[in-house]
């Protein structure tokens, strides 16, 4: 069982997360679609217990006009927002599309994960201050 710091957020539902991505990387490996990846990863989370929410539609307001629909990768328990990356390295806007999801949602985490030739990196993900 893995030390468990009182300073992070949701610690143990991060940690159940981030060992589902690890999971579906040692037995998938590099190489395939992306959406085989989020399947496995779907099915990883469910396995562990998690209520999953996979590519879950959040309404976008102005005020009370509704100005569009985001859909995001993942939902997990209703409190963490997994976003998912299949190339390249993270770049600013990945980060700022996160931390767009979170303000719009109130959602008090997300995870930015990434499975390249280099193996599963992530970054946990705090809300904008202004949210």
């Amino acid at each position: 069982m893995p030390t468990v710091r009182k300073n992070i957020i949701l610690p143990e539902l991060s940690y159940a997360i981030v060992g589902a991505l690890f999971d579906v990387f040692n037995d998938l490996g590099i190489g395939l679609r992306e959406k085989y990846y989020y399947l496995a990863i779907k099915e990883s989370l469910e396995k562990r217990g998690l209520k999953v929410k996979q590519q879950a539609h959040y309404q976008l307001k102005y005020k009370e006009a509704l100005i569009g629909k985001l859909f995001l990768d993942f939902v997990i328990n209703d409190k963490i927002v997994l976003e998912l990356k299949t190339s390249g390295r993270f770049i600013k806007a990945d980060f700022e599309q996160v931390k767009s999801y979170l303000g719009a949602t109130s959602l008090p985490l997300g995870i930015l994960a990434r499975f390249s030739r280099d193996g599963v990196t992530f970054h946990r993900v705090l809300p904008p201050l202004n949210s």
